[in-house]
């Protein structure tokens, strides 16, 4: 996952840290099983309308990007810096984490012809960028102002524009406006698994951007000059409501994360903040932080992490091994055949290999983190 832009020392949140390590350890955890036909529910994504905790974990980084951006550039704005280096900055970024997206999508056969555009660091670019550029050009009332304006204007165009073939209002993975759009402007470069859509596609970027101005808007909560109980306590107040808004709407716009619907902003949002506030106060205001070290680690290296564990993964579908019939099979196959599948049921087999990938890369990560190596974009 790409990380968000580092806060300056002062204003340096372990909580915020903590909360990207979790959020990034769960979205390795959850796209390395053993087999894909053994998984326990709540590590899969729900089939279409619904939710799981798995469905929890891309907001929830969108979400710490945005709380990430007052805490990188807040003090800079304060002082009056230049706007022009900002923008440098923020335009260099976006291309960088975009370009890596493309790079992980193509890893390791480089299939031009049907290489995904859309994408993971994809979207967290896109949104990185316009959330920073909203962030530095308006306050707070209009970036309030902007995420309900996003919000609406997704649900109507969702409800009231039909698809062509389509009846308004069609939320089906083929009949959605966001599908066809996708469809129609990607062709054969949308997520091969889904081919009629793409769950990171063009219109439902935009209600992703509210979830990371909603960030936004967290990141300058906790630069105010609240006390520490007031910043817990509004974040659990305000999440608790988004959480209830957001549920409410679920029987007009479903929860949906392939479409990103409004509803499914507000719920996840909600969330978000309330458990952004759970850790703010166990770790920066009570000082319980041993239990979390292992997900400060992850989570102040979430780009190595992610980038790491993607291609590794994809090495070890791609390296293959022969069978002593003769059948040849990957190398992860092997692995979760002989380490995994050997002793435990296929389903917690398949658990014992996603958590164990996880443990290698805490360990890889823990080096980087002795070493003070960090890797930023």
């Amino acid at each position: 996952m790409a990380d968000t832009p580092t806060p300056a020392a002062a204003d340096r949140l372990v909580s915020l840290d903590v909360f990207r390590g979790i959020t990034i350890a769960g979205m390795v955890l959850v796209n390395n099983p053993g087999t894909w036909s053994n998984i326990y529910w709540p590590l899969e994504h729900a089939t279409w309308h619904g939710w799981t905790p798995t469905d929890l974990v891309f907001p929830f980084f969108l979400f710490i990007v945005g709380v990430a951006i007052p805490l990188a550039f807040g003090r800079q704005v304060e002082r009056g810096g230049s706007r022009r280096d900002l923008y440098l900055k923020i335009i260099k970024r976006t291309l960088i984490i975009f370009a890596i997206g493309l790079f992980l999508n193509a890893f390791p056969h480089f299939h031009l012809s049907t290489l995904r555009i859309p994408g993971v660091l994809q979207r967290i670019a896109v949104c990185y960028f316009f959330a920073s550029i909203i962030f530095l050009n308006t306050k707070v009332r209009t970036q309030i102002i902007i995420i309900f304006a996003l919000l609406i204007v997704y649900w109507l165009l969702m409800m009231l524009v039909p698809a062509p073939g389509y009846a308004a209002g069609d939320l089906s993975k083929e009949g959605s406006l966001a599908s066809f759009i996708d469809r129609t402007v990607f062709g054969q470069h949308v997520w091969s698994q889904a081919k009629v859509y793409d769950p990171e596609g063009i219109l439902s970027t935009i209600p992703a951007l509210a979830t990371t101005l909603i960030g936004v808007l967290t990141g300058q909560w906790l630069r105010s000059k609240k006390t520490n109980y007031e910043k817990v306590a509004g974040m659990f107040v305000v999440g608790a409501v988004c959480v209830a808004v957001g549920w409410a709407l679920n029987s007009f716009f479903p929860i949906n994360k392939a479409l990103w619907t409004s509803s499914y902003v507000l719920f996840t949002g909600g969330l978000a903040l309330q458990f952004l506030s759970l850790c703010y106060w166990i770790i920066d205001i009570k000082g319980y932080r041993r239990w979390a070290k292992p997900f400060e680690v992850f989570g102040m290296n979430a780009i190595a992490l992610y980038v790491g564990a993607g291609i590794m993964a994809d090495l070890l579908g791609v390296i293959k091994l022969n069978q002593p019939d003769g059948t040849k099979t990957s190398l992860q196959g092997w692995i979760y055949d002989h380490l995994f599948a050997s002793w435990a049921s296929p389903i917690n087999a398949s658990l014992a290999f996603a958590i164990t990938f996880v443990l290698v890369w805490l360990g890889l990560m823990w080096i980087l983190y002795r070493r003070k190596i960090f890797l930023k974009v």
